[in-house]
């Protein structure tokens, strides 16, 4: 969920004078979703999902900003372009836009629904299996699919989330029983807040096949889940999904830390099975694009240049705001926790 409010990644690309430019080209041909075979595309190259045999592009289309753009069609456009780039892996949340978004991604995806690795999120932010439960049958419906490929626990950001998750009758009972009804194939969870409550999560040993973070070049020397979390995760084999490479909204990229393709590039250059990014226009995709396709690595000396770079910028968070303040947090959730909307936080 990288803009909510204030900076747009359609602001910042227009404001850097670093984007990278180019014409799409529309590239044929993706790999069958969970497919063993063909590693990359003629596009977008494809990664292993950790020890699932599924294989996603290393460039996922983010939900919340399908939601942002202002037509559908447009947003059925941009899915489109994608999929004929080799994109395969689209996220989604059941609360982005109150459920607009997974009804553009359903609508998109009209007779191409097996192109396309299906990501949404379960939003109980406490509740127990039963509303995690119809929230799973809300998304299918709004979906336009019998099953999505994966299903992940939504914004665990506080301290107290791995004990209701995994109380007893709560959401983790609901992703095993959602994949013994064929309803979803993988599960997972992600957060954006602290490393220590990803690390909190996974101690408790559930059967995850996926872990989502938050990863960029600054994260790498601040609460950093590169350093703390990404290592754990792949010691337990479970796929890395990352997100919030340019932070959030852009501001790494606007504030000029990096650019927008280097910012995309470190993120893409870490062990992760894809990084997520917020796509709200064709300048923006076609941008993440030019990365993506035949994606070239940094070295460990370039990704080591850049992190010592961008440390003093780092240090305090500022262009981290997704652990540092509630920018980032959902009303919902904080509603369940019996915390005030942000409107009423004190400035």
């Amino acid at each position: 969920m990288e803009s909510k409010k204030g900076f747009t990644r359609r602001g910042f690309v227009k404001a850097s004078a670093a984007v990278v430019t180019g014409s799409f080209v529309a590239r044929p041909g993706s790999a069958a979703v969970g497919s063993r075979q063909g590693g990359a595309t003629e596009g977008v190259p494809h990664r292993p999902l950790g020890k699932t045999g599924a294989l996603v592009s290393c460039l996922g289309v983010g939900g919340y900003h399908l939601g942002s753009i202002k037509e559908e069609k447009e947003s059925t456009e941009l899915v489109a372009l994608a999929l004929d780039a080799g994109v395969n892996f689209f996220d989604n949340c059941w609360e982005y836009h109150d459920g607009v978004s997974e009804e553009r991604l359903g609508v998109a995806l009209k007779g191409k629904r097996d192109k396309a690795f299906v990501m949404t999120k379960v939003c109980t932010h406490g509740r127990g299996k039963e509303v995690a439960m119809k929230q799973l049958e809300e998304s299918l419906r709004r979906l336009q699919t019998d099953h999505v490929e994966l299903w992940q626990i939504h914004e665990v950001v506080y301290w107290n989330d791995p004990e209701m998750i995994f109380a007893p009758n709560g959401a983790a009972e609901a992703l095993l029983a959602a994949k013994q009804q064929g309803k979803v194939r993988f599960v997972g969870f992600t957060g954006h807040k602290n490393p220590a409550i990803h690390l909190k999560m996974l101690a408790h040993d559930f059967p995850f096949d996926t872990v989502q973070m938050p990863l960029n070049a600054l994260d790498a020397t601040f609460r950093s889940f590169q350093q703390q979390v990404l290592p754990e995760a792949k010691k337990r084999g479970l796929a890395v999904l990352g997100m919030k490479s340019l932070g959030g909204s852009g501001e790494i990229a606007v504030n000029g830390a990096v650019t927008p393709e280097e910012g995309l590039r470190y993120a893409m250059s870490l062990p992760v099975a894809t990084t997520i990014s917020g796509m709200d226009s064709m300048v923006v995709l076609e941008q993440n694009l030019n990365v993506a396709r035949g994606f070239k690595p940094f070295g460990e000396q370039e990704m080591a240049a850049l992190r010592e770079r961008v440390r003093p910028l780092a240090a305090d968070g500022r262009y981290e705001l997704f652990k540092t303040t509630t920018k980032y947090d959902g009303n919902v959730g904080r509603e369940q926790h019996h915390y005030p909307p942000k409107e009423k936080l004190p400035a």
